[in-house]
């Protein structure tokens, strides 16, 4: 796999706002596919499909219904119009954010996903900055890229390339284009820099990357 072109073929932005009580954090991923908006569609929300790229998925996928990935989050589907977009809670270890996902046509062949994440901020923010979501995502989407290039079947082993060289590679400039993001809205470079370095040693299990 070629991980700088992976890297260099998703979009990302981060941004913060007022909201009541405090401060709320966004990070968006965007890429786009060869694939029709009802086939990405499917993919995102088929809960037969959804193993094969993410992560096993039970409950109602449906407006108002609640899901649950396994072993990861929880949450409630908030509103549903496909095969457009979609939006849900997003409940993980005892914090509440929310998730919202836009498929745009850019061809009639070609569809462009737009994922967005936001969160009230917090000291967990303060310490890894965006890429501590940003990076997941990063790996949801290549996923999915990996699944649609191979006709929807499932990618290799997730757990064994998990412990490569490549894996490491990937979370390394996943990390740095989060920090870049980070530094793009308006945050103090040294402090992004930093943050982005706390996140890649906690995803990998490794000393700071030096970025």
């Amino acid at each position: 796999m070629d991980v700088e072109a992976q890297i260099g073929s998703v979009g990302r932005t981060v941004s913060t706002r007022e909201v009541e009580g405090g401060r709320e954090g966004t990070v968006v991923v965007t890429r786009s596919f060869e694939a029709t908006p009802e086939d990405l569609w499917d993919a995102c929300t088929n809960a037969e499909r959804l193993p094969r790229w993410f992560l096993p998925v039970s409950g109602d996928l449906r407006e108002g219904g609640s899901y649950r990935l396994e072993g990861n989050a929880h949450g409630r589907v908030l509103a549903c119009d496909p095969p457009r977009s979609f939006r849900a809670s997003w409940e993980f270890g005892g914090e509440y954010s929310e998730i919202a996902v836009r498929l745009i046509p850019v061809s009639d062949t070609r569809t462009r996903i737009e994922l967005s994440h936001s969160a009230r901020l917090t000291e967990h923010w303060t310490e890894y900055g965006p890429g501590a979501v940003g990076i997941g995502w990063d790996l949801g989407v290549l996923g999915l890229t990996l699944h649609l290039e191979r006709g929807g079947q499932e990618p290799p082993e997730t757990a064994e390339w998990a412990r490569s060289a490549e894996a490491r590679r990937f979370t390394e400039l996943s990390g740095r284009a989060w920090g870049e993001a980070h530094i793009a809205s308006g945050m103090d470079a040294a402090t992004a820099k930093a943050a982005a370095n706390r996140t890649v040693a906690a995803y990998t299990g490794e000393g700071e990357s030096g970025f």
